[in-house]
């Protein structure tokens, strides 16, 4: 049955938990991004990307510019999957046009990782999202976030960003043992991180392995399935009401089973997901995504086709409106705007 939605409601939430709502609610990975020109502007004056994400006030304030403009039903805290590592004692910066560069873990440091000072380091993040839930309207959800073990793993062990993370496959093979403590120390450090964040007014929590795609089914398994599902065991034994959406990206097959082998409430779909799959999935539970960022930079029909197919497939079931990945920095605004008003002006899937 479809449910209207109620005013006050948070309606992304409602969803999470197996409601159906048309229109669906919508939001999109890194809305608080580059493609908005007030963005731009704290940037600047932020001096690097780590004092944004580390500074409150001005975190707090990237977050909120997206749902001043487009009145989105959920955000998402603004920081980074790698500030993980780095409260961990990993040094981490990041350069235009290189992104994040890290000084590369060997597998004899692993041992040597220290969480002596983890949520010290992390205190800023934590009163950003205290911030955010008193600032946010009542009606929008608020999301925290983590990077998955694997895709944290892929960027300590190449130091930077790789087109097929070889370097941390390699190290799989050739350091089994080192990369499976990496893994455990990174999921024990990414539950009791998200667990804080939900402590601090998060509703719902999104677990990002960007990079589960170039795996083999071995390595898919014991890499991105087993350390994702440790997570969540640890963050539904604090919290077991708060929904965890996992977003397995490139996934394709791997899809099926991922929901129940790791225990997420909702699954993340990326563009390449076909919609016949999706709705398979939309069985078991809410399912978020899929429209691709490059019909947002394009516009026109593009968008319009997209939205449409999405919506026909997946309009009956619960369904998180988002893009499959995040949203790309050459993105018009107008191209946001379209998309959002054939969402919510969307009549009967």
């Amino acid at each position: 049955m479809v449910l209207e939605d109620k005013a006050g409601d948070r309606v992304v939430l409602d969803v999470l938990r197996g409601k159906t709502v048309f229109p669906p609610p919508v939001w999109m990975m890194r809305q608080a991004g580059r493609y908005l020109p007030e963005y731009r502007a704290v940037r600047k004056a932020a001096g690097s990307f780590l004092d944004l994400c580390y500074n409150p006030d001005l975190a707090v304030e990237v977050t909120l510019q997206p749902i001043r403009r487009f009145g989105f039903d959920a955000s998402i805290l603004f920081s980074d999957i790698l500030v993980v590592p780095h409260a961990l004692g990993r040094d981490l910066r990041f350069e235009e046009g290189h992104g994040p560069l890290m000084t590369p873990i060997a597998a004899d440091e692993v041992e040597r990782l220290d969480g002596e000072l983890f949520h010290v380091n992390l205190a800023p993040v934590y009163e950003t999202v205290r911030r955010l839930r008193r600032e946010l309207p009542a009606e929008t959800t608020l999301i925290g976030f983590c990077g998955a073990p694997f895709t944290v793993a892929s960027y300590m062990i190449a130091g930077r960003g790789t087109p097929d993370q070889a370097p941390a496959r390699l190290f799989a093979y050739r350091h089994p043992q080192a990369m499976k403590h990496l893994l455990k120390v990174l999921s024990d450090w990414s539950a009791a991180y998200l667990i804080r964040q939900i402590e601090a007014g998060a509703d719902v929590v999104q677990i990002f392995d960007s990079w589960s795609g170039v795996l083999d089914e071995q390595g898919f398994a014991e890499l991105c399935v087993e350390p994702v599902a440790d997570i969540v065991r640890q963050v539904r034994g604090a919290h077991p009401d708060v929904p965890v959406i996992a977003f397995p990206r490139g996934a394709g097959s791997r899809y099926d089973g991922f929901r129940a082998a790791t225990g997420a409430t909702a699954l993340g779909l990326d563009w390449t997901v076909p919609l016949e799959q999706a709705r398979r999935l939309q069985r078991e539970g809410a399912v978020q995504g899929n429209l691709d960022p490059q019909r947002l930079v394009a516009g026109g029909s593009a968008v319009s086709r997209g939205v449409s197919s999405i919506l026909s497939a997946l309009g009956q079931g619960p369904l998180v409106f988002n893009l499959g990945h995040g949203i790309v920095p050459e993105t018009p605004i107008a191209h946001v705007e379209q998309m959002l008003a054939e969402v919510r002006g969307a009549v009967g899937p």
